[in-house]
């Protein structure tokens, strides 16, 4: 799935007229983004969103609603993180190719809040519009 977001991040940096190459690192399990020669970021596990995603379904499971609209949620819900994930990591790559010294503020702080925040209003619509649990409880 790593492999899969940093060849998509390659794609989208490269049509929005950045050259950028993603490589395998040499000595750990992740990809090297390198946008006109530099080295910006590695794309690693967490950075796939795969445990975002679960994090996500999990709740919406835990307060089901119609099967249907579960299912529909789920899926669609799960579309919304991995984009919203991946222009993230296009993002925050241009963010550190331009601005290489704001590293800690973009990688640590800025962006794993957008998308936590993503994440929180996803629920929060699921359980003031479609869960069971509103509905037995009004």
């Amino acid at each position: 799935m790593t492999h899969l977001v940093s060849k998509q991040t390659n794609t989208l940096l490269n049509s929005i007229g950045y050259e950028a190459h993603v490589l395998p690192h040499p000595n750990e399990p992740s990809m090297k983004v390198i946008i006109n020669g530099k080295f910006v970021a590695r794309i690693i596990e967490g950075c796939n969103a795969v445990s975002i995603i679960v994090l996500f379904l999990s709740f919406i499971i835990a307060f089901a609603g119609k099967f249907k609209t579960t299912l529909f949620y789920c899926l669609a819900g799960s579309i919304i993180i991995y984009v919203f994930n991946l222009i993230r990591i296009v993002i925050l790559s241009i963010g550190l190719y331009h601005y290489p010294w704001r590293r800690e503020i973009l990688h640590e702080i800025i962006f794993p809040m957008l998308i936590y925040g993503t994440v929180f209003l996803l629920w929060m619509v699921w359980v003031n519009r479609f869960s069971k649990s509103v509905k037995s409880n009004a």
